[in-house]
């Protein structure tokens, strides 16, 4: 049996108390099935629908969570399309949880092309080509796309300050005949664009922001938590709560920001107020989890 960690599971599980009261928990972002797993032990009344567009993890899901046979089920699809769940008679969900970081089950496999410490083909497809949601590949933007538009990207979706230098470079190297299919080779090119200097001062590895920002523009990851996000209200029941445990920046600005105007509309309430972050014993534990926060909305009874 394959298996994860989940992050903060401590933090989830206390957030979803009462947990005999727990009767449909819908997990946005299924994974390998930890923490459904987790909440499918603890509250015995749950029924759990988990969504996933990624055929691999929804395999080992299956297979993880086998003993609970007929209180899970696993939708392939991508959780933009949540409010779909609208269709069925009289749905409607007690909790939805949202963990937004990429699995390991990804990041282990160099051939989904999603590490930047492993060398695979420059894929980055959720989907793996599924017909679900994703066709333009990594190596698609790397390969064709204009320095204006890599620039846009490297900056908004990676934060990355060198955005424009390593569009440059990266569209020069084209310009020259030189193109990159693989991970290591988008690594060594982006070693090569940014002086040695420059990359002493990134505090992490000079590829990082890149690879994060074209994971998220292959897969539209923004634009489909932003649906996620108001099909979640939409399915919630009164009193429901929504958890979202983003990994960086960008996600959790979007997530802060929505819950604030659900406030301010008189839709619910942040409780907490603030977001919540790991333990220190959590993080020695599990490095994955240092960057993660936990925001939960509560639905207006």
């Amino acid at each position: 049996m394959t298996e994860h960690t989940p992050v903060m599971l401590a933090e989830v599980l206390e957030a979803l108390q009462p947990w005999d009261k727990l009767g449909t928990f819908v997990d946005a972002t299924l994974g390998l099935g930890g923490h459904s797993g987790e909440i499918l032990a603890k509250c015995e009344n749950v029924c759990v629908v988990g969504f996933d567009q990624d055929p691999d993890a929804r395999k080992i899901a299956a297979e993880n969570l086998a003993k609970y046979s007929g209180r899970f089920e696993i939708a392939a699809d991508n959780f933009r399309n949540i409010s779909g769940l609208l269709e069925r008679e009289n749905f409607r969900a007690d909790a939805v949880l949202f963990d937004l970081g990429v699995s390991n089950l990804q990041l282990t496999e160099a051939e989904r092309g999603f590490s930047f410490q492993e060398d695979g083909p420059l894929d980055m497809r959720m989907d793996r080509g599924d017909g679900i949601e994703a066709e333009v590949t990594a190596d698609d933007i790397v390969n064709s796309w204009s320095i204006k538009d890599l620039t846009e990207i490297f900056r908004d979706y990676g934060e990355e300050r060198f955005a424009y230098q390593i569009a440059r470079g990266i569209v020069r190297a084209r310009e020259h005949g030189e193109t990159v299919h693989t991970t290591a080779e988008l690594v060594e090119m982006i070693r090569k664009i940014l002086p040695a200097p420059v990359q002493r001062k990134m505090g992490g590895h000079p590829a990082r922001r890149v690879f994060q920002a074209l994971r998220i523009a292959v897969n539209h990851e923004l634009d489909a938590l932003d649906e996620a996000l108001n099909g979640a209200l939409k399915i919630l029941a009164p009193g429901g709560k929504i958890l979202v445990i983003s990994y960086h920046s960008l996600e959790d600005k979007m997530t802060k920001r929505r819950f604030r105007e659900w406030k301010e509309n008189g839709l619910g309430e942040l409780s907490p107020r603030k977001a919540l972050t790991p333990t220190e014993e959590e993080i020695e534990r599990n490095r994955k989890s240092r960057s993660a926060k936990l925001r939960i909305f509560v639905k207006q009874q």
